[in-house]
């Protein structure tokens, strides 16, 4: 398949931005797998390997026909309960200096969800009225086949910070940091929020949305939706012995597992399964779980403790070991 650029014109809305509504949740880790049922439907496995969160319901194929997964679901990795969709990026690797490969585990975010069994955090942001995402609704952000900064800078929405603490929220960059991280690195990916208002998905699965120029939604995209925003704490810690582990020539040694060094590719997944009008509901009631750390603040919304969001899992399809050295990355780390 190709990957297209998103329609892309201007920047994200500033970081000065005032939000509505803000909805932050954690969702831990439901499966790492070489499945892909956008990018690469029904093949198992798929070239890379991802780590995935949300609805049980996630499977190689995702099959379009079935609109609305909420109802395939039985449980949701995610803290709020009428959360059934799926989200999804690429692991990290760490590649060491005899050549060998290590997987870099995801950790719960040390900003109140030390408790999950890692996944990421997501957001679901909005500045004023939003109409939310309709079942069968799905997208992807970012392109694994960047590989210069000309290229990355093209979609600002996908950054790295090296973590300093769990506080750390400066440095921004768009490569992988190139000294080690107390906290570990954070990987962030912003969604576009504006919609052609028709279509529930596109060939390339971007071309359907937009990101606003100078803060309006392009005639071509009018519909404004929410913003959907992951943090993922990648737990580099074990690799920060430089002296030992990190190449000779002082060259950072992080990898995604689609085998880019720079980090420029970074990308992301979603397949909207909200059960019935319940993110409308949160995005009109204008939730503020952000800025009460560790507590929901949603009452229009049921919810579960992270204790329980870490029971949700599934089975991996595809049979690796996971948690070994590989001297070459599962499926040969190509996009």
């Amino acid at each position: 398949m190709r990957w297209l650029t998103p329609l892309l014109t201007a920047v994200l809305l500033a970081p000065s931005t005032v939000y509505t509504a803000q909805l932050r949740f954690s969702c831990s880790q439901l499966v790492v797998d070489r499945l892909d049922p956008l990018v690469n439907p029904g093949q198992t496995p798929s070239p890379h390997l991802h780590q995935i969160v949300g609805g049980n319901s996630f499977n190689a194929t995702m099959d379009p026909s079935v609109v609305d997964i909420s109802q395939e679901s039985t449980c949701t990795s995610c803290q709020f309960t009428e959360d059934f969709s799926n989200y999804w990026t690429a692991v990290l690797f760490f590649k060491a200096r005899n050549g060998t490969y290590k997987r870099v585990s995801t950790i719960g975010n040390g900003l109140g969800y030390t408790a999950a069994n890692g996944g990421q955090t997501v957001y679901y942001l909005s500045s004023g009225k939003v109409t939310a995402f309709k079942p069968g609704f799905r997208m992807v952000v970012g392109n694994p086949a960047f590989k210069t900064p000309a290229e990355a800078r093209t979609n600002p929405a996908l950054q790295f910070t090296c973590l300093a603490s769990p506080m750390t929220r400066s440095g921004y960059r768009y490569d992988f940091p190139s000294d080690t991280c107390a906290g570990g690195i954070m990987v962030t990916v912003r969604f576009p929020t504006c919609w052609d208002g028709v279509n529930t998905d596109s060939p390339d699965h971007q071309s359907h949305v937009a990101y606003p120029v100078n803060r309006n939604c392009p005639a071509s995209h009018p519909v404004r939706i929410p913003e959907v925003f992951y943090e993922t704490y990648w737990d580099t810690r074990p690799f920060n012995n430089k002296a030992k582990d990190w190449p000779t020539d002082g060259t950072q040694p992080f990898v995604w597992s689609f085998g880019d060094k720079t980090g420029y590719g970074n990308h992301g997944d979603y397949i909207f399964g909200w059960k019935g009008d319940a993110l409308q509901r949160a995005m009109d009631a204008n939730c503020n779980s952000d800025l009460i750390q560790d507590r929901l603040n949603c009452p229009t919304l049921k919810s579960q403790a992270i204790a329980q969001a870490n029971t949700c899992s599934v089975q991996r399809r595809v049979r690796e070991d996971l948690d070994g050295w590989w001297k070459e990355l599962p499926g040969g780390g190509m996009p």
